[in-house]
C-alpha cells in the first residue's frame, strides 16, 4: 500500500479557488434548509380543492419524484468513493453535501405526501419507461464504478446521473410544477421545497458539467461517448412526458404537451453546448469557470 499524502498540510494545502471548493461553499450557504420545517397545512387545504383528475397528475409527478430522489441517494455512493480513491479532497467535500441534499429530497417529498394523506403505494405510476431508467440504467450504471473506475465509466456515470435525470428529467420536472400549481397559486409548501431543491440541483448539475469538462479536457474522445449516450437516452425523456400526458395535447391544469416537449429538447441542447466548450480548454480553465458560467442559482 502506498504512503497516504496529506493535501492540506502540505504547501498545496486547499484549492480554495477552485470551482468544486466554491461550490462546496454554496452549498454551506444555501442547502441548509430544513423539509421538517415547511408548512404544508395550506397545502392539505389546497389538495382538497383539486379535481380528481388533477390528483391524478401531481400524484404521479410527485411519485416519480420520490422514487427518483430516493434512487439518486442511494446510487450516489459509487461515484464519491471513486472520486474520493483519486485524491480529488475538494471534490469529495463538495460530493458530502450533495449525499446530503439528496436526502433531504427524499424527506421532502415523503413530507408533502404524508401531509396530503397519501400513504398507499404510488409504484403503479413507475411506468416501464420511468423503470427502465431508475430501476435499471441508473443503478446499472453507478454501481459499475464499484468494480470500474475507468475514465469511461466515471464520464458514463456523470452523463446519466447529472446530465440526464438531473439536467434533463428534474428540471422538466421543476417546469411542470411550475406550469401546475405555481401559476394557480396552490400547494405553497411544496412549491417552496421545489425551489429549495431547485437551487441544490444547479449545484449537482454544475459539478457534473465540471467533471465532464475535465474528463474530457484530460481525455478528449470522451465527448463522443457522452454525446452518443445522451442521443441514446433522449427519447426516454420524450417518453416519460407522453405518458404523463397520457394521450392528452393539454393536462387538466391547461399546461400543453408540445411546450414541454420543447422543454425538454432545450434542456438536452443546453447540456450538450456548456460541454462542448470544454473542447480545446485548459484544464486551469476549467477549475477556474464561474459559477454563472454553470448555471449555479
Amino acid at each position: 500500500m502506498e504512503e497516504r499524502t496529506i493535501l492540506t498540510t502540505s504547501k498545496r494545502g486547499l484549492l480554495e479557488d477552485s470551482f468544486p471548493f466554491r461550490l462546496y461553499q454554496k452549498a454551506k450557504k444555501h442547502g441548509i434548509w430544513n423539509p421538517a420545517e415547511i408548512d404544508f397545512t395550506q397545502d392539505a387545504k389546497d389538495w382538497q380543492t383539486l379535481t380528481a383528475e388533477q390528483q391524478h397528475d401531481i400524484l404521479r409527478l410527485i411519485s416519480q419524484f420520490q422514487a427518483g430522489e430516493e434512487a439518486v441517494t442511494l446510487d450516489l455512493l459509487p461515484l464519491i468513493m471513486s472520486i474520493a480513491k483519486e485524491g480529488r479532497l475538494e471534490e469529495e467535500m463538495f460530493l458530502t453535501t450533495f449525499l446530503f441534499e439528496e436526502a433531504k429530497h427524499t424527506e421532502f417529498f415523503r413530507l408533502v405526501l404524508n401531509a396530503i394523506g397519501e400513504t398507499g403505494d404510488l409504484s403503479h405510476f413507475h411506468s416501464d419507461t420511468y423503470k427502465t431508467i431508475f430501476y435499471k440504467i441508473l443503478p446499472e450504471t453507478m454501481q459499475r464504478l464499484e468494480s470500474d473506475q475507468s475514465p469511461e465509466a466515471v464520464a458514463e456515470a456523470a452523463t446519466v446521473y447529472n446530465m440526464f435525470v438531473e439536467g434533463v428529467m428534474a428540471e422538466t420536472g421543476y417546469y411542470s410544477f411550475y406550469q401546475s400549481l405555481e401559476q394557480l397559486g396552490l400547494m405553497p409548501g411544496l412549491m417552496k421545497g421545489i425551489e429549495n431543491l431547485k437551487r441544490d440541483e444547479s449545484r449537482h448539475i454544475a459539478y457534473g458539467t465540471f467533471l465532464l469538462q475535465r474528463l474530457i479536457c484530460e481525455h478528449p474522445h470522451l465527448y463522443d461517448l457522452v454525446t452518443a449516450k445522451m442521443e441514446e437516452l433522449a427519447p426516454l425523456a420524450v417518453r416519460i412526458n407522453q405518458e404523463g400526458f397520457a394521450g392528452r395535447d393539454v393536462s387538466e391544469f391547461g399546461h400543453i404537451l408540445e411546450d414541454t416537449m420543447n422543454f425538454t429538447m432545450k434542456q438536452l441542447s443546453v447540456r450538450m453546448d456548456i460541454l462542448a466548450r470544454a473542447k480545446g480548454k485548459k484544464i486551469e480553465e476549467i477549475y477556474g469557470v464561474s459559477e454563472k458560467e454553470m448555471g449555479v442559482l
